[in-house]
């Protein structure tokens, strides 16, 4: 799996297994959904450093979505190499707005939306973000941040 930051964007390419689809073939349009909470995963780990399973399990936050809208704009066939893309449109005290691509060869497939909200896992109530993870949001999406600071194998 290949990811980047351009500008304000995280990147992840990856390829449209069987898994992912339906009897035609194609992307079953669930599977964008799970591929969207990996993309949010990718980008803690790679793309802010910050150990996604360790904020899950140690620090027991999660980070459920609250609001989702997407437009199914082409399918996705098994086989292809797609594109993921995360842009963080918004920063609120305990919640994060995203706008998510998934496209191939350039051609947006699917655009989506949604809201995330940092929750405190045992009292099951949204809390502010952290102030050093705010921090890092708010580098990345002002451009800020370098991808390759935590790979020094670039």
């Amino acid at each position: 799996m290949t990811t980047r930051i351009i500008d304000d964007v995280f990147y992840s390419e990856r390829l449209v297994r069987f898994s992912y689809c339906d009897p035609a073939g194609i992307v079953f349009y669930p599977q964008y959904f799970v591929m969207f909470n990996g993309l949010v995963e990718d980008w803690f780990n790679q793309g802010l450093g910050v150990n996604y399973a360790n904020y899950i399990t140690e620090q027991r936050r999660g980070l459920p979505i609250v609001n989702l809208s997407c437009d199914f704009i082409a399918p996705s066939k098994i086989g292809e190499m797609i594109t993921l893309g995360l842009q963080l449109e918004h920063l609120g005290k305990s919640s994060m707005k995203f706008v998510v691509t998934c496209s191939y060869k350039g051609a947006v497939r699917v655009r989506a939306r949604m809201v995330l909200v940092n929750m405190d896992l045992d009292k099951e109530c949204a809390v502010a973000i952290p102030d050093e993870l705010r921090a890092l949001m708010t580098g990345f999406r002002e451009g800020k941040l370098d991808i390759n600071r935590y790979h020094e194998d670039g």
